[in-house]
């Protein structure tokens, strides 16, 4: 241990060969020693050298920490200690390689370690499985170790760790861990492991890596978390950025409506941390992830509707707006603006409304729109406006219209109280700071982006220059300012304006012909030799020229199509004019300009070229250099064809204002007939009411007319007796009728019972007939059956009659019953007052008398009723016996269908005998025929036929047997 001591008191020069000795032997402690704390014990010592000599332990000793966490994995410090040893071998921490020669050479060392380590694929499978372990000695020294080798060669660990069963899952129980330390290193981890690998990035997403990562957030206090917040929105940067899938994931899960509590900031003046500046700046660059131009259109326009719907926006909004927001957070927060509005029509309209808390309010876009403009400002957040201004313009006639028409004479404040966006633009535009001019004349070209109407109404604008003159139109206003050598970023600035308001818009193309000094100018321009810093203004005034020749109408004489491009090849040449013409192109700040729509300059100088610009000289640069050199032959032609296109346009036009006014009028006929398909329903069933309605007053009529019928006999009823408490004369005769039919049908029942006893009388007799043929038997067969399914059926009829007969008279009881009960209650009843007594004696005599004439009669009935009764029953038996003699006879009919097929049988096997007998004389006559002897044909054949008949006269005998039988 003495050597040891020595080591590790950092001996200097010359004992290097000692400490080389000293770790061989700590290696072969760890090889060979069979006692655990052995080589726990060397493994830690390998732990304290390898810091200060991390090139000898990692020679020597890697194999053999590589066999112990193979071996001894069920001593968690042992494996520890292990871990700890290789990170240190590996990692590149500069604290720790202060007494290196270099930091490359550092470097360069960890990355042959780790190469070394990762060649064989089992020891990251082997370290993967030890992050299962809870154990925080192993789990933690391993985190840190995966973390160190991803950082080293992250592309070849990220392979090995995606092929690995799984390798993902297993990481991402870190996050869950409830010890800080390894969840806050676990996501270091992933962010390593998710840098640039798409599928690992899938992978994390689906394993609810958003669903913790926000929860951490969230619990760490949002923007005014620690650095764990911080790392936490670098992982979920990573997952989102350039990753469609994981975008549309995120939007699916709701995860956006979770994002509008980090910006819930207010307005405060306490002061801002570094950590919070940090972390608002990194959840904003979340929020522009999602909304990004280069994202799949459908994709972004989704996220921007899901920002407005949950509050996000207006939260983003509320921040511009608020005071003591740090400058860097203010900027980030207007360019995020800027892509949650661009081309969302309703984001757009919604920005349009936003007012700054001001007295009295003014539009935010007034207030971004005075920031631009102001010099004083600093440069990145002018960029900001400029790009949100632009982005509230894209796709956005509404607001371009708006923009543009606070410009024009009669919506301009006379007032003076307010600033207008047009009036702030055009105050910008002509100010003596080059990035105003630059920056207005931008924002002025992107109100007239893809807009015909915005540029002939541009053209009504009338500046007021100085007093006393009169006004000069905005355009003759551009074209003075660029002839009188301003800066070139002027001049650029007001060459785009104009070749944006020039293009696609013939009317404004002859507004600018119609000042005389502006085609000379322009060909001075382009025909000078200049130095390099104004080709690009040459480019740009011939662009403009081709412009005003290629969407020339041919309306002012003097500067017709033909006559210009005469005057480009006299004073400049036409190789010349595209020469010049392709300096635009060509110059360098042009291709960094057409990448992204963001105006994003490391400085002022650099600031030239606007992203929409770059696409409208790509689109025109190859039609200007054609309609250079094309002939005056070839522009009649092609104005010729243009003309007859413009003919077939107005055609198809008229014919599709035809179509959309018969359409229009279909569906007005359409609406038409579904109303009066509703007024006819609506009057259908207004009538069916009514119809009910008069029946309901139909029946109560009838009702109080038999009611009233009743009252006047009730008057009546004490001197004649003919009601007796609701029972009226009407009601008897009814019964009687009822009775009359009841017995009617019995009758008829009997007669027809008679006939059906008489047809099985016949039906009996013709069975037992004898001598009856086969033939006869069949047909008989046949018209039993018949004759049985008519019975049949009519039994049928017969027992539902029955059955109705026996509810008649259930029912005729019942009635006989009521009659008895209010017979009671009558007798019962109280004398009407006012009456004498004698009266009332004569009248209950005279009751009683009809009460015994009306018992005498349901006596009578109930006789009735019994008789009745007695017949269904007499009914009932015969029905029975005719249908066990309908079974009898259903029997025999069956037996003799056999009998007849047996015979039948017998009768084709004595046919078959028959033939072959035949056949047997046949051969025998031709035997002996051969043998010469002589055959009397006629006497056989007799012989034959005589035999036969005997045959046949047999057959017969038996199948009357068998019919007798």
């Amino acid at each position: 241990m003495n050597f040891l001591r020595g080591v590790m008191g950092g001996q200097s020069a010359g004992p290097q060969h000692t400490e080389a000795e000293t770790i061989q032997k700590l290696c072969d402690r760890v090889a060979s020693s069979t006692l655990l704390d052995d080589r726990r014990n060397a493994v830690r010592a390998l732990k304290s050298l390898s810091k200060k000599y991390r090139l000898e332990v990692g020679i020597q000793a890697m194999e053999h920490l590589i066999h112990v966490l193979q071996t001894d994995r069920a001593d968690s410090e042992i494996i520890g200690y292990a871990l700890d040893t290789l990170y240190n071998i590996i990692s590149n921490d500069e604290e720790e390689e202060v007494e290196e020669n270099s930091t490359r050479q550092s470097e360069d060392l960890g990355s042959q370690f780790t190469e070394i380590f990762i060649k064989q694929q089992e020891n990251v499978t082997l370290l993967l499985s030890l992050l299962e372990e809870f154990d925080f000695h192993v789990r933690w020294p391993g985190v840190k170790l995966l973390t160190s080798l991803l950082k080293q060669l992250g592309p070849q660990v990220q392979q090995i760790i995606l092929v690995s069963p799984m390798g993902v899952s297993r990481l991402m129980d870190l996050l869950a861990d409830s010890r800080e330390v390894i969840r806050n290193d676990g996501v270091l981890l992933l962010q390593a492991l998710t840098r640039s690998n798409g599928a690992i990035q899938k992978i994390v997403a689906f394993e609810n890596a958003f669903e913790r990562l926000l929860d951490i957030i969230t619990e760490e206090g949002n923007s005014d978390g620690g650095i764990v917040v911080e790392d936490c929105l670098i992982l979920l940067q990573n997952l989102l950025k350039n990753n469609n899938s994981n975008q549309n994931f995120f939007k699916e899960g709701s995860y956006i409506q979770r994002m509008k509590p980090w910006f819930e900031v207010g307005d405060e003046n306490s002061g801002w941390s570094a950590q919070k500046v940090t972390n608002l700046h990194l959840m904003l660059q979340l929020v522009r992830v999602l909304v990004s131009p280069t994202n799949p259109p459908g994709a972004t326009s989704s996220c921007q509707k899901a920002m407005f719907q949950c509050g996000l926006l207006q939260q983003l909004c509320t921040i511009l707006m608020a005071t003591g927001v740090p400058a860097d957070i203010l900027t980030e927060t207007i360019n995020t603006v800027s892509e949650v509005i661009r081309g969302c029509q309703v984001n757009q309209d919604y920005f349009a409304s936003v007012n700054a808390p001001s007295n009295p309010p003014r539009p935010a876009i007034v207030v971004l729109l005075m920031s631009m403009v102001n010099e004083r400002q600093p440069f990145v957040l002018r960029c900001a406006v400029l790009y949100c201004f632009q982005c509230f313009l894209y796709k956005n006639q509404k607001g371009q219209g708006e923009i543009v028409s606070t410009l024009l004479p009669s919506t301009i404040d006379a007032t003076g109280n307010s600033v207008s966006a047009g009036q702030l633009l055009c105050g910008g535009l002509f100010s003596t700071d080059s990035l105003s001019n630059w920056c207005a004349a931008v924002a002025l070209a992107h109100a007239l982006q893809e807009n015909a109407t915005q540029k002939e109404q541009l053209l009504r604008v009338q500046l007021a220059t100085s007093i006393g003159n009169p006004p000069v139109s905005l355009l003759q206003q551009c074209t003075n300012i660029l002839s009188q050598g301003s800066k070139i970023q002027t001049r650029v600035g007001l060459l785009m304006l104009l070749c944006t308001w020039l293009s696609n818009c013939p009317i404004a193309v002859t507004h600018f012909l119609h000042n005389s000094a502006n085609v000379p100018f322009l060909t001075g321009q382009i025909a000078e030799n200049l130095g390099e810093e104004e080709q690009l203004v040459q480019g740009l005034c011939a662009l403009l020229l081709g412009i005003s020749i290629y969407f020339n109408d041919n309306s002012l004489e003097s500067y017709m199509k033909e006559k210009l491009k005469q005057l480009i090849e006299k004073r400049i040449g036409k190789e010349n004019f595209i020469e010049k013409l392709g300096f635009i192109s060509k110059h360098e700040l042009y291709s960094r300009a057409s990448q992204k729509p963001q105006p994003n300059f490391p400085s002022p100088e650099y600031m030239i070229f606007d992203h929409e610009f770059t696409k409208l000289v790509k689109e025109l640069e190859g039609v200007i250099t054609k309609a250079i050199y094309k002939s005056s032959e070839e522009d009649k032609k092609e104005e010729e064809v243009k003309k007859t296109l413009e003919q077939h346009d107005s055609i198809v036009t008229h014919y599709k204002n035809m179509i959309r006014e018969q359409d229009l009028q279909l569906d007005e006929l359409k609406q038409q007939i579904s109303t009066l398909k509703c007024q006819n329903e609506q009057l259908q069933t207004a009538v069916t009411q009514q119809v009910s309605q008069i029946q309901q007053h139909k029946d109560q009529y009838n009702l109080l007319k038999v009611q009233l019928g009743k009252d006047n006999q009730h008057q009546a009823s004490y001197n004649d007796g003919a009601q007796m408490n609701g029972i009226q004369p009407e009601e008897i005769g009814r019964l009687r009728e009822e009775i009359e039919e009841l017995k009617s049908n019995q009758e008829l029942l009997q007669s027809q019972l008679a006939e059906k006893d008489s047809l099985i009388e016949n039906l009996k007799s013709i069975q037992t007939s004898p001598g009856a043929n086969e033939q006869s038997s069949v047909t008989a067969s046949d018209r039993d059956s018949e004759q049985i399914a008519e019975l049949k059926q009519e039994l049928a009829t017969l027992k539902s009659e029955l059955n109705s007969q026996s509810l008649e008279i259930t029912k005729l009881q019942t009635e006989k019953q009521e009659l008895l009960q209010k017979t009671e209650a009558f007798v019962k009843s109280v004398p009407v007052p006012g009456e004498s007594e004698a009266g009332i004696a004569a009248k209950t005599t005279d009751v009683e008398g009809r009460l015994s004439a009306l018992l005498q009669e349901t006596k009578e009935l109930k006789n009735e009723i019994k008789a009745l009764s007695e017949e269904r029953t007499a009914i009932k038996e015969q029905l029975d016996s005719s249908n066990s003699t309908i079974a009898i006879l259903q029997n025999e009919r069956n037996k003799l269908e056999v009998d007849i097929t047996d015979s039948k049988k017998e009768q084709d096997d004595l046919l078959v005998l028959l033939a072959d007998q035949d056949q047997k004389i046949f051969s025998l006559k031709n035997k002996l025929k051969e043998l010469g002897h002589p055959v009397e044909e006629e006497d056989e054949l007799e012989s034959g036929d005589q035999d036969d008949e005997d045959e046949e006269n047999e057959d017969d005998s038996k199948d009357q047997g068998h019919i007798q039988l």
